[in-house]
This record gives C-alpha cells, sequence and structure tokens, in this order.
C-alpha cells in the first residue's frame, strides 16, 4: 500500500506502507545503528516517536523473543529504506513486517531515509503523520498540531511495585520507561532490585529501605515529570542515588541544574565519549532528545560527549551521587561501558569514583 511520510514543514516523502496498516502521528528521529532494530522498537525511551533508520537494509536477521527490552514495542512507526522479507538467522522468530502487525504499528519502505536524515539535521526533530489516504493541508495541520508527548511517562512506567531477589546490596529502582538490560545488568551483579513506578512518593521509597536509589531512563521531556524531580529532591543527602538517561536529566534538575533540548538528539550505538575516571574514550549506545545544558553546583563532569561536547556524566563526590546520559547497557562495544554498574554499586555502597 502506497503511504506518505508528511513533515510540519510541509515536506512529503513517499514511500509504501508495511506492518500495521494504519495512520500515525508522531516525532521524527533518526538513529544510526547498522543493528539492534528490535531494541530499538521495544525501547520505552522511543515512546511517541517516528524512529527512522540511517542503515539501509533492516530486518536481515529477523526478531525474536530473547532481546525484546519491555513487553510491547513503543515507537509510533518505523521508517527504512528496505526490509528485509525473509531474514535468515538461527534465532530468528518473526519478519520485522509480522512483528510490527502484532504490534499494531506502521512501517514505511521505500523512501530515501538519508534525504531524510540530511532534512532532520538541518531543521531538526520535527512532528508529522504517516498517511495512508489523501489529506488536505487543513487536516494534516489539524493532525499534526494535535500532537504532544507529554504524558508519555505515565504510560510506559511500572502499574505497581515489584521486587527480583538478589543477595547483594538493595536498589529501589525509579521506573520512567526503563530498560530490561539495565535490571538485567545489576541482578546479575547480584542485586537485590525493588521497582518503583514514576509516581512513588520519597516515603514509599525510604520505607523500602534500600541502600541506593537508581533513575531509569525513560521517553520525553524531564520537565514534563516534575513530580520525579520533587520525590528526588527528597531523596537527595538520605540515600545514594545513581541514574542513566532520563534519570540524569531529572537529578540535574533536582539539584539546580537545567535542561535543554538538542536539535536532533542522540540516537545511536556509535557515539564517542570522553571517560575522565578511567581517561579513556568509549563508543557508547545513546537514546535521547534532551541534555543537561546547566550543571548543577557542585557537580563534577565525568564523561563528554566527543561530537558535540555535551554532558555525559556527573558525580557528587559529598552526596554520593552519580549519573551517565548514555545507556551502559545498550552494548555497543558490547561490554565496552559495563564497568559503569560496578561503578554505581561502588557509589551506593559509599566508596568514591
Amino acid at each position: 500500500m502506497k503511504a506518505q511520510l508528511i513533515l510540519e514543514n510541509g515536506m512529503v516523502f513517499e514511500g509504501k506502507a508495511f506492518g500495521y496498516l494504519k495512520e500515525t502521528i508522531g516525532e521524527v528521529v533518526f538513529n544510526t545503528g547498522m543493528t539492534g532494530y528490535q531494541e530499538i522498537l521495544t525501547d520505552p525511551s522511543y515512546y511517541g516517536q517516528m524512529v527512522v533508520m540511517t542503515y539501509p537494509l533492516i530486518g536481515n536477521y529477523g526478531v525474536n523473543l530473547e532481546d525484546m527490552e519491555s513487553n510491547k514495542a513503543h515507537v509510533r512507526a518505523f521508517i527504512v529504506r528496505e526490509k528485509c522479507d525473509y531474514p535468515n538467522n538461527f534465532r530468528c522468530e518473526l519478519t520485522l513486517d509480522g512483528y510490527l502487525k502484532a504490534q499494531k504499528i506502521i512501517g514505511l519502505e521505500g523512501i530515501d531515509t538519508r534525504a531524510l536524515t540530511k532534512v532532520l539535521r538541518k531543521h531538526g526533530t520535527m512532528r508529522a503523520i504517516i498517511a495512508v489516504r489523501e489529506l488536505t493541508p487543513s487536516q494534516v495541520k489539524l493532525k499534526i498540531d494535535s500532537f504532544n508527548n507529554q504524558h508519555a511517562v505515565p504510560e510506559v512506567t511500572t502499574k505497581e511495585v515489584y521486587t527480583i531477589p538478589g543477595e547483594g546490596i538493595h536498589v529501589a529502582m525509579i521506573d520512567c520507561g526503563m530498560k530490561q538490560n539495565i535490571v538485567r545488568s545489576f541482578n546479575e551483579r547480584g542485586c537485590k532490585l525493588t521497582v518503583f513506578p514514576y509516581d512513588a512518593t520519597a516515603e514509599e521509597v525510604l520505607a523500602a529501605n534500600p541502600d541506593g536509589v537508581f533513575l531509569s531512563n525513560g521517553p520525553a521531556d524531564p520537565k514534563d515529570v516534575p513530580t520525579v524531580v520533587n520525590m528526588i529532591k527528597e531523596l537527595v543527602g538520605k540515600k545514594p542515588i545513581t541514574a542513566i538517561c532520563l534519570g540524569h536529566q531529572l537529578l540535574s534538575l533536582a539539584l539546580g541544574g537545567d535542561t535543554s533540548k538538542l536539535k536532533f538528539g542522540h540516537h545511536g550505538c556509535n557515539h564517542p565519549v570522553k571517560d575522565y575516571v578511567s581517561n579513556r574514550v568509549y563508543i557508547t549506545s545513546q537514546n535521547h532528545n534532551y541534555y543537561v545544558s546547566t550543571l548543577p553546583e557542585g557537580a563534577k563532569v565525568t564523561h563528554t560527549n566527543l561530537n558535540d561536547n555535551t554532558v555525559e556524566g556527573m558525580y557528587f563526590e559529598d552526596l554520593d551521587i552519580y549519573s551517565v546520559q548514555f545507556h551502559p547497557e545498550a552494548c555497543p562495544g558490547p561490554t565496552d561501558t559495563a564497568h559503569i554498574f560496578d561503578e554505581f554499586i561502588k557509589v551506593m555502597q559509599g566508596g568514591k569514583l
């Protein structure tokens, strides 16, 4: 079926729809990864977004049920140059087309994804609609203007508190859209995990008597979830705190810093980051549209993005607080930055970087 991607600036890309054939609206971002498409599809941080893959052939190793980052797909649409109809891999259980059908997500193929990426780099992230029928300009504008992603975190958080047993330290995890490999990374190190929804109170978290608190990744603007910021303020100084991605940004706001929106975000598994703790450069996975634009007072920068010099990590020695913007669990190396979890645990045990 023919379909159109219509950007809010009026540009139109024509292609062929696949997956679940239904009109959708979202924010268009591009991802530079060559692999990892099913992890991208199931990453809650992509809630409300249409993801464009810059690598031209997607789906060649199929989809399996073991490598999901959550229990369902969260993207609004998946846009590729060419999808593979006949994947070949011993772990393959579904085709990309079949998985999107099952998840009720539209795909779009046959467009010049690199030309689209250049548009997004030049003009910035934009809202858009994928239409499977003819729409008038006024209909397009009305539909696109109606879209916002302010309630993304409540949609992807856990609905109830649950515990994962372990013999090591006890970590209270605030789920703002947490990837499962973060859970696995802590659990593999023996940690006992108590997972709370995003709107848990500081009193509820402290009542669990954890050794430390972890703030997860998640979608959208950190300023859309002031309840989490206020909860963090009440925890500062009472428990060690660590964080990844959205959690890193929320920490900054709670401690008096500020966040801003990047022009087209960081999405992919090939972002170079300088680690000042180890004095090394790592290739990292990233997925965020917002960043820490003003550091809180007393913050020590631990990591910097070598592409644009944005803050990728910060540490507060006196408060036992340590956070990173990138995703150490996402395995771009595949284990280059796994040591971050050991550093998290060290900080939560009262040690120093």
